[in-house]
């Protein structure tokens, strides 16, 4: 008993090296750069590395087309934003040369693409997942087989420092590590999951963690994409076809538009001035504030005073009009939009207090998890932080 006690005291010593050393080269979230000017996509595979496969069917070749899809459309829409690859064609890229690539290029997001396969042929849908300690032996199992293209690394053992993709003791590390990045990680992974579900008409599997070796060594916001599930005849169809791979890149592309705004929005949030926003037009699925002029109702503002706040809940900010319907926004009856000058705001309810907003944040965050309190003043939004000190 007293040796089993000796070898594990030494197994988690030397975990705890490996995570010393794995974060090493992390860069503070504090000095995270504002907005999204960088961003690595990762296709999964490749080369001698085929892949979850079916028949003729190869994982490596449906993510390679995903990817460039995806870049190109990001291209194509953001001029200024700088796409980078790990791959562009059919060549084997070591998981530790993925990040490598990440982190070189000082990038603001990492999207790795992949395809899954099981035993079972009856599972099928999309999951995302971000860094983090697998909670279930399904994750588990994903994280496995993704990982286990380290053992056609020449001196793998070397390189992840003893990592075995097979030992379920050796995802300690994942549960010890300091994630930085997982609330935006999982912002985007949540959008992502959204796409899938109301724009590809994909089964939603969710967001979901795991220890994944390719997002362990990033240094910014990463997830992992399962665009579904080969092994699943309709999917495999659906996947192999130039259409779906199409509306699949282009559903990750409305998550990352729609994560890109939210960054950038909340970035700049902490700078707002009074003058920063003039609501020009209110449109609600419920009662929209008193304290805002109707403008699309063609009513007038009543008059107030001029400490007059009350508090909301924004939950996203949009480059695009979306119409305040409960039909738009997952049932829910009293969102209404701000429309700025280049930007659309959707703000969940009307409080008094920032209690109460607060409270609507948590209720809320289940279905919109970038969601947080703001505050509006005289017909104009103002921080929170900025009222707390009037």
């Amino acid at each position: 008993m007293i040796q089993q006690g000796l070898k594990l005291l030494l197994f988690i010593c030397s975990v705890c090296f490996a995570v010393q050393s794995f974060s090493a080269n992390l860069f503070s979230a504090e000095n995270q750069k504002e907005g999204i000017s960088v961003v690595v996509i990762d296709p999964g595979h490749g080369g001698r590395d085929l892949g979850a496969s079916f028949g003729n069917v190869l994982e490596k070749n449906i993510v390679l087309d995903i990817a460039l899809k995806l870049g190109t459309t990001i291209k194509e829409n953001y001029p200024d934003i700088k796409v980078v690859y790990t791959r562009t064609t059919d060549v084997f890229i070591p998981l530790y040369r993925r990040a490598e690539i990440a982190n070189k290029n000082e990038a603001d997001l990492f999207i790795s693409i992949h395809v899954n396969a099981v035993g079972a042929r009856s599972v099928q849908g999309t999951e995302t997942f971000v860094l983090g300690l697998h909670r279930n032996d399904d994750n588990l199992e994903v994280a496995k087989k993704e990982n286990a293209v380290i053992l056609l690394e020449d001196d793998y053992n070397t390189t992840y420092e003893g990592f075995d993709p097979n030992s379920p003791e050796s995802y300690i590390m994942f549960e010890t590590m300091q994630e930085e990045f997982q609330g935006q990680s999982v912002m985007l992974a949540s959008s992502i999951q959204n796409e899938f579900r109301d724009y590809a008409k994909r089964i939603d599997r969710s967001v979901k963690m795991a220890g994944f070796l390719v997002l362990r060594e990033t240094t910014m916001p990463s997830v992992l994409i399962e665009t579904g599930f080969i092994s699943h005849s309709g999917e495999r169809q659906y996947l192999s076809s130039e259409a779906g791979r199409t509306r699949l890149a282009y559903a990750v592309f409305r998550a990352f538009r729609e994560y890109k705004s939210a960054i950038e929005q909340r970035s700049s949030f902490h700078l707002v001035t009074e003058a920063e926003v003039q609501p020009v037009n209110i449109q609600s699925t419920g009662s929209a504030p008193s304290e805002l002029p109707l403008a699309q109702s063609g009513s007038q503002a009543p008059k107030q005073k001029t400490d007059d706040v009350f508090y909301t809940v924004q939950i996203m900010a949009l480059t695009r009009k979306m119409e305040a319907t409960p039909a738009n926004f997952k049932g829910e009856q009293n969102i209404f939009r701000v429309e700025g000058q280049n930007l659309n705001r959707y703000f969940s309810g009307n409080f008094k207090t920032i209690e109460e907003a607060e409270q609507e944040q948590r209720r809320i965050s289940p279905k919109y998890p970038n969601a947080f309190v703001v505050a509006f003043k005289n017909n104009k939004l103002i921080s929170v932080k900025k009222v707390s000190e009037q």
